[in-house]
Parts: C-alpha cells; structure tokens; sequence
C-alpha cells in the first residue's frame, strides 16, 4: 500500500497545481478595467478643496487653469454622489505658435467625486466657473423643526344610550 500511494503522490501534486489558479492568472482575470485605471488616474490628478462654511453649505473648490467652462459638467448621480468632470484639451495644430520643448502642464480628462450627505438641498446646487476656479456650492436643508406636542380633547361618555359633557363645571346629559 505504501508503493501505492508514492506512485500517486506526484501525480495527486500535478493535479491540484493544475486545479488551483496561480495568483498571476487570477489577477490577469480580475484586472481592472481601463476605464477604471483612466478614471482614478483622472481623480488622483485632480485635487480639490472641501470647506464646511459657518452657515452650513459646503463649498468644493477646484482649480481647472486652461479649461473653458463649457467643458466643464457637474451633475449629482444617484446615493447623492457629486460628480466633476471635465476635460484640458491639448492645443490644436492652429494654436501651436511654435513647438514644445516641454510639456508639463496635464492635459486630459479629469474627474472628482463627491459623496453629499444625506441633508442636502439638491435643487439648490450652484455652480460658479471664474479665473480657471470652479467653486460648487451645496446648501443644506435646515434640519427639521422639533414635533410640537398635539392637544387631543378629552370626551367624557356617558351610559348606554346617553353621552355627557361637562360644560363649565356642570353636568349636560343628552337622551339618544
């Protein structure tokens, strides 16, 4: 039986070698998409100023030098997520005066998102494009006035057939 099982032995290894995927497959298999790669890319480049105001609107803040506004789209996704997008055009064959010696400046697309919370005003989103500086604003609601408690009338009832009131202290008896 011993022979047995040590002629099986490597045989039983190179079936569960083959059975299990190695760590470089699985990662091939759930890869991230390019889309995927492209947009975090796009959200790491594009930083973004968060200001809680004392009135209680938030103000995001983002630089966007060179971008005209009209490529520039801001628009609430569902769960209240805030989306900035947009996209810094390289200049065209007409705008090139001369030729690059170097390229810093980042072009492309960019992209932010901005989870709101829950007691915000969506309809009052603003949105105010100046000097290459977007600044959404985000009003909250007030929160909720506290329920005042409500005055039920207390009714006095009579026997079978009869109600009763009390009326300034005396006793009204009405037959049915």
């Amino acid at each position: 039986m011993d022979v047995m099982l040590n002629l099986e032995e490597p045989l039983f290894s190179t079936i569960q070698q083959l059975m299990e995927i190695p760590e470089e497959m699985e990662k091939t298999f759930n890869a991230p998409t390019r889309a995927y790669v492209r947009d975090r890319k796009a959200m790491a480049n594009t930083p973004m100023d968060v200001k809680e105001m004392p009135d209680g609107r938030i103000d995001l803040i983002i630089d966007m030098p060179g971008v005209h506004a009209n490529e520039v789209k801001v628009q609430v996704e569902d769960n209240n997520l805030l989306v900035i997008s947009g996209e810094r055009k390289r200049p065209t064959e007409e705008e090139k005066d001369g030729k690059y010696l170097r390229m810093e400046r980042r072009m492309g697309k960019f992209m932010r998102k901005f989870p709101l919370p829950d007691n915000v005003n969506l309809d009052s989103i603003t949105a105010e494009y100046k000097d290459g500086v977007l600044t959404v604003t985000v009003q909250r609601l007030p929160p909720p006035e506290p329920k005042k408690p409500r005055l039920v009338e207390v009714k006095v009832g009579g026997g079978a057939g009869t109600s009763s009131s009390v009326n300034g202290g005396e006793k009204v008896e009405a037959a049915k």
